[in-house]
């Protein structure tokens, strides 16, 4: 590949320009190679738990060039591909199939017939498939699918033309002909779904960027013409977790191996275990750890047995069990540079108006995160419709791999600081609320839609074995708090991300129950972010900010439509959420905005919802502040 440069965010590699993404820079089309172009000057990025649960041995980032200096230092980031090939210039709409050769340092391919040198244009359509294979679409063959003559039907000249005509409007106004034997077509139908099956156009099972020398895979599947920026060309498969420290109150020993374990070089020493420079790792490790060379072994040997024994045992360790013992009791974990937390309240004292204190008794803890640390990874990606799972067979596309030759040792990653707010709601209140029979009821319904959807294998990694009614209540709640704090903590809905910890368990499982949320902000510095939401967390501005959440959740300017909804959005996840009134950017949520009701939140006639109590107080002070003439 030729050393041409352009700029990219370390964020945006991981999402939405990461592995197998499509990235539209000034008028050029490029998508991301995968990891084996990544250099080897890579920043390592530490998160053990994340790494055991996607069974990798680490992870890593796209090393940051200063502003201003791309164009003089040696290190390089991912590695992107023009596409699609097939261009187009504006003026002439003469086509061309853009080849390597002809890239020059930092110019944009240009034509060479006409005056002033346009930039050629990317062609819109493209052509992908449910395993997650994209090519470019061969406008040759489209220009003759329809041919007329025996000249026409014997033409194997690429010369062709993209033509505009004005006597018509939408597709059928753009029509590819070929330059020579002036056989064409118009794009019209061209979205239909077997469409490329009719032209004899088969899947060649290849990715962009694939070397000459890669094998192909077989595909048997049917290619789809999509438009270059659609939706579902892409959908990325990201893993994220919050950097979660030791418990405080260590024994020597534990003490130890956490300094181990958390070295710079503990990474590099279990990769290059049984080489000569392992030796020195261990040496180095041990001597600034200031521990003795076999307990470093000793260390080594644990970790890899309890990895060989989760993975033999085929169990994904579930992250939320560790954030939530951390956020339930933030004084017993020890004190971190990446992990600072602290307990406050509402601020709720007897001469509150009755909406509040029916809110206290509702929310058992409050804790504001100063900082935190979260890491993103990139595990692979599908095309055309989402993946159901890693099952190739499941319903859905198939999951790339973001290294598509051979098996993935470590993933693309980065991490971000920030600063959040996490409510716990009563235990108690919320189990009596759950073994109501309407609320029950009510939630077994869209129990149902789950387990029919095909998301349903990719839901159950969040909600458990079971879908409680805690669980779209708090999801909800977190999708409300979010809209409520943009208005008040001067982010952004789309700079706030959710946390949703009501996970049910298995059946016999000793693990505590879940009910919370925990609202954050990360951006993609070391720094972190400004304290909006410490503020927001903090007396008295929390329980204004949940009153306020609470009572514009009673209302959608889509109601009754939305309030009175049996199944909205993909596969009927949700009930009363609509864009106008619960749904977020994707950013924000963890489940694809799916699974969500504002019924179980603040009820109706039917189902109480958990906080129905506070809302009617709300309505009767409201009421009272009005002077009745």
């Amino acid at each position: 590949m030729k050393d041409i440069r352009r700029k990219v965010r370390r964020s945006q590699t991981i999402v939405p320009f990461g592995v197998g993404g499509i990235l539209d820079l000034r008028g050029e089309s490029f998508v991301a190679a995968d990891i084996r172009s990544w250099a080897a000057n890579a920043e390592r990025v530490d998160s053990p738990r994340l790494a055991r649960k996607l069974g990798v041995e680490g992870f890593r980032s796209a090393p940051v060039i200063p502003s201003g200096k791309a164009a003089y230092a040696s290190r390089s980031g991912p590695s992107y591909v023009r596409f699609p090939k097939w261009l187009f210039c504006p003026q002439c709409r003469e086509m061309e199939f853009w080849r390597l050769e002809r890239e020059q340092r930092d110019r944009q391919p240009t034509c060479g017939r006409c005056a002033g040198k346009p930039q050629l244009a990317p062609m819109r359509f493209i052509q992908v498939c449910r395993a997650g294979h994209m090519a470019d679409i061969d406008w040759r063959r489209w220009a003759h699918s329809r041919s007329e003559g025996h000249a026409q039907r014997q033409c194997q000249v690429r010369r062709l033309r993209f033509l505009a005509t004005p006597e018509s409007s939408g597709l059928e106004a753009l029509r590819v002909v070929c330059a020579v034997c002036r056989a064409g077509r118009n794009l019209a139908g061209i979205s239909q779904k077997n469409i490329l099956k009719q032209t004899g156009v088969e899947c060649a099972g290849t990715h962009p960027w694939q070397y000459e020398t890669d094998e192909t895979d077989p595909c048997e599947e049917t290619p789809q013409a999509v438009q270059r920026g659609a939706s579902n060309v892409y959908f990325p498969i990201t893993h994220s977790a919050i950097d979660i420290p030791a418990p405080a109150g260590l024994s020597e020993e534990d003490e130890s191996t956490q300094r181990v374990v958390n070295h710079s070089l503990w990474p590099d020493f279990n990769n290059e275990y049984g080489s000569p420079i392992s030796d020195a790792y261990r040496a180095v490790i041990a001597n600034q750890c200031e521990v003795a060379e076999e307990f470093v072994e000793t260390v080594r040997r644990r970790h890899a047995d309890e990895a060989s024994s989760m993975s033999s045992a085929g169990q994904d360790e579930d992250l939320s069990i560790a954030e939530w013992a951390a956020f339930s009791a933030p004084e017993s974990v020890a004190d971190s540079k990446t992990f600072s937390v602290r307990r406050t309240h509402l601020g709720v004292g007897h001469e509150a108006p009755g909406s509040m204190q029916e809110l206290a008794e509702g929310i058992t803890a409050v804790v504001v995160a100063d900082r935190v640390r979260e890491v993103r990874a990139l595990q692979g990606f599908s095309r055309y419709e989402p993946s159901s799972g890693d099952d190739e067979e499941g319903e859905g596309g198939r999951v790339v791999s973001v290294n598509t030759q051979t098996r993935v040792r470590w993933l693309p990653a980065i991490e971000t600081y920030g600063e959040g707010i996490f409510i716990a709601v009563d235990e108690q209140r919320v189990s009596a609320w759950e073994r109501l029979d309407s609320v029950r009821d009510w939630t077994r319904r869209i129990m149902r839609n789950m387990d029919a959807s095909f998301k349903a294998d990719r839901l159950r990694e969040k909600t458990g074995p079971e879908l409680l009614p805690r669980f779209v209540m708090l999801h909800t709640l977190a999708h409300q708090f979010i809209r409520q704090l943009s208005y008040d903590s001067g982010y952004n809905a789309a700079s706030l991300r959710e946390r949703v910890y009501a996970r049910s368990h298995p059946p016999g499982s000793e693990l505590p129950p879940q009910a919370g949320v925990f609202i954050y902000t990360a951006a993609g510095d070391a720094e972190g972010t400004l304290g909006g939401l410490v503020r927001q967390g903090q007396p008295p501005n929390l329980v204004e900010t949940l009153i306020r959440l609470l009572e514009s959740a009673q209302w959608c300017s889509q109601d009754p439509l939305c309030a009175d909804s049996t199944g909205r959005s993909l596969a009927n996840l949700n009930r009363a959420a609509c864009h106008a009134c619960t749904l977020l950017p994707e950013t924000c949520c963890e489940i694809d905005n799916s699974l969500l009701d504002r019924t179980l939140l603040i009820g109706d006639g039917e189902v109480p919802g958990f906080f129905r109590g506070v809302v009617q107080a709300a309505l009767e002070e409201s009421a009272r502040a009005v002077d009745v003439p």
